[in-house]
């Protein structure tokens, strides 16, 4: 809506020019014809891009529906496969919660991890900057992440510049230590639990081949580029339509021409804002709320009752 007082201004600017120079005698604006046709164009290609844009964006929702599901599979392993009747009640339910808790450490620090800004990340223009939330910082490790691992294992874990592919290794490891020296786990259990570990690893990677491959700039450039043509050269075409009808008519140009310019512009802004689905934007993922909802059942499948209130929209929006 920040754009619409410069549209206004400069369509008021054109029928204002016209009017004083068709008084005068001289031809004035451009037709309608090829202004119409560079329109098509223009939108057929704001259509690509948008289209091309939200792909990323649920692309990148699917990854993190797998891991929602890849997370209730890996809780429910834990509590189905490490058995052994010799070990007592609490040291079983220590073990289980070990797991569960690093587990949902690592979807907190995947999640921080993605929404860290990169040398892609999109310059956007002031007008839009209100969209953007602050980047994660050390309070937010600390909040989201440290509060599931012992000290000592997060004070050795945020050292890794990749922090959730050190978690899924420890989880590993802590497996292998079960499977050989504990023997809670067999050997077909053990496979099984690390099979999904590595489901957790593929999931990571397709995330970060979204976050680490930027959409491509002549698309976003172009685009850019082609609009501001169009917005430029509509209220040249719109003045001398309405004035077909009527000489007094032609001040219709000017809302007309803000409003479609408007419409145009805002297609671009959507594009631009649902190229990076990992980029701390408003309109990203909603990685906040689907890690609060993989620790309520986590959490919920160790018998806890106190459990985190689900994350709730705020004016709309939820992160």
């Amino acid at each position: 809506m920040e754009a619409c007082p410069i549209f206004l201004l400069y369509a008021t600017l054109v029928v204002y020019i016209n009017h004083f120079l068709d008084h005068a005698g001289y031809e004035f604006g451009i037709p309608f014809l090829p202004l119409s046709t560079i329109g098509i164009a223009v939108a057929f290609y704001l259509g690509f891009k948008n289209n091309s844009s939200y792909d990323r964006f649920w692309e990148g929702r699917k990854i993190w529906g797998g891991i929602v599901n890849y997370s209730r599979t890996w809780g429910n392993q834990v509590l189905s496969f490490i058995d052994n009747k010799k070990m007592d009640l609490s040291d079983r339910q220590a073990i289980e919660k070990e797991l569960v808790y690093r587990h949902i450490a690592y979807i907190h620090a995947l999640s921080l991890q993605l929404r860290q800004p990169t040398s892609f990340s999109i310059k956007h223009p002031k007008s839009v900057q209100t969209f953007k939330l602050d980047s994660p910082e050390r309070k937010h490790w600390n909040e989201q992440v440290g509060i599931f691992l012992d000290q000592e294992e997060y004070c050795h874990m945020i050292k890794y510049k990749n922090a959730a592919t050190q978690m899924i290794r420890k989880q590993g490891e802590r497996l292998q230590e079960l499977a050989e020296e504990d023997e809670v786990v067999n050997e077909f259990r053990f496979m099984e639990m690390m099979r999904v570990l590595e489901e957790f690893y593929n999931l990571q990677g397709k995330c970060e081949r979204i976050k680490n491959t930027p959409f491509p700039r002549q698309y976003a450039y172009f685009s850019k580029l082609f609009v501001w043509i169009f917005i430029l050269l509509l209220p040249f075409g719109l003045v001398v339509e309405f004035e077909k009808i009527s000489h007094s008519y032609a001040f219709l140009a000017i809302p007309f021409s803000a409003l479609i310019s408007w419409i145009f512009y805002t297609f671009e802004v959507v594009g631009d804002n649902s190229e990076d689905p990992f980029e701390n934007w408003i309109n990203d993922v909603p990685m906040t709320a689907l890690c609060r909802t993989i620790e309520i059942d986590l959490r919920e499948m160790l018998g806890e009752t106190s459990l985190p209130e689900k994350i709730k929209p705020e004016n709309g929006i939820l992160l």
